[in-house]
């Protein structure tokens, strides 16, 4: 019997979350993302699912509804922006940064409430588990009827995932018991998945850098597969590095062949933010191998006409397919189980 499954993905992005629900076997109805930018790339990858561009808050349920044609939700996912928790905007805070978006982890309750799909998943910084709205999220869920739910912070490196990089997920279900997916065990590291990269044609790969003489100079010097800044001679150190306990270890730093990749955030084709230099080529990462870093396929599109700092932020920000897929895979079965 082939099973069709219906699914929302809310705070969609470039696509991450859904990428990986489709290959697990969910019809993605409909999409919501508030950058136009990001939906333009959405499309380019997910044109059967109907995006709608627009604020979160400004969304009636009914909108979705009439997207999903009345049939049965069997899942609603998101990952609604809590970049308040994010631990470099915390750094050493034990409370979060005031950021309007950390509330809007009500939009996704609220869509939750007035849809009631068959089961729900959830994705999200680890520093939110401490949040009271996220305590407020979890006593509302059990009123609803979501009496089997599951979270727990994973780090995407157990996933299959060539990265470290952790995350809060949360699945629940209206059916029965259901747990958050255990890793695989299957290990990638940035030596699998970008050495002999050979794309000639493609423009996100092929990219030219400019630097300044000095810039071009000091990468020349970080050595091999690993080196960071802290190894350069002293005529090199950047002002802002020269005084105590101030900056990051792995800024202007390289990634190391044999090892998992430090977490690809929204500075990723920025060598000033963080361990981003290629393990071996005196350049940055380019956006296909940040891409490739975070688990997208290898002919994933993206718009041409993204600036390079928002592109990074969108490869940064999103949730890497692999374990979006396996959380989604787990979630299906578990549907799977409760309609064979």
């Amino acid at each position: 019997m082939i099973y069709y499954f219906n699914a929302l993905d809310l705070f969609s992005g470039i696509g991450g979350l859904t990428e990986g629900m489709k290959k697990a076997g969910f019809k993605v109805k409909c999409a919501v993302e508030i950058d136009e930018d990001a939906v333009k790339t959405y499309k380019l990858n997910h044109r059967k699912t109907k995006v709608i561009n627009k604020d979160i808050r400004q969304i009636n349920s009914k909108e979705l509804i009439n997207n999903n044609n009345a049939e049965t939700l069997h899942l609603i996912a998101g990952c609604p922006p809590c970049q308040g928790f994010s631990s470099v905007r915390r750094l050493n805070r034990k409370g979060s940064v005031r950021d309007d978006r950390n509330s809007l982890i009500l939009e996704y309750l609220r869509l939750v409430k007035e849809l009631k799909p068959l089961t729900i998943m959830m994705e999200n910084v680890p520093g939110i588990v401490d949040y009271y709205l996220f305590k407020y999220l979890l006593k509302e869920l059990k009123i609803l009827g979501y009496e089997f739910i599951d979270y727990k912070i994973v780090n995407v490196k157990d996933y299959g995932v060539p990265q470290r990089r952790k995350r809060l997920v949360l699945v629940g279900s209206q059916l029965g018991e259901i747990k958050v997916a255990e890793g695989t065990n299957e290990k990638k590291t940035v030596r699998d998945i970008i050495c002999n990269l050979n794309l000639p044609n493609d423009k996100f790969h092929n990219v030219v850098e400019k630097r300044t003489e000095r810039i071009a100079k000091m990468i020349s010097l970080i050595p091999k597969d690993g080196g960071s800044r802290k190894d350069l001679p002293k005529e090199y150190e950047l002002e802002c590095h020269k005084k105590e306990n101030v900056g990051f270890n792995d800024v202007y730093g390289r990634l190391r062949w044999d090892d998992y990749s430090t977490t690809i955030t929204g500075g990723c084709l920025n060598p000033s933010k963080g361990r981003f230099l290629h393990p071996e080529e005196d350049r940055v990462l380019t956006p296909r191998e940040a891409a490739l870093l975070q688990s997208f396929r290898a002919n994933y599109k993206f718009s041409k006409n993204i600036n390079k700092d928002k592109l990074a932020s969108f490869i940064g920000n999103a949730l890497p397919p692999k374990l979006s897929y396996i959380q989604s895979k787990n979630i299906f079965n578990h549907i799977k189980k409760h309609f064979g």
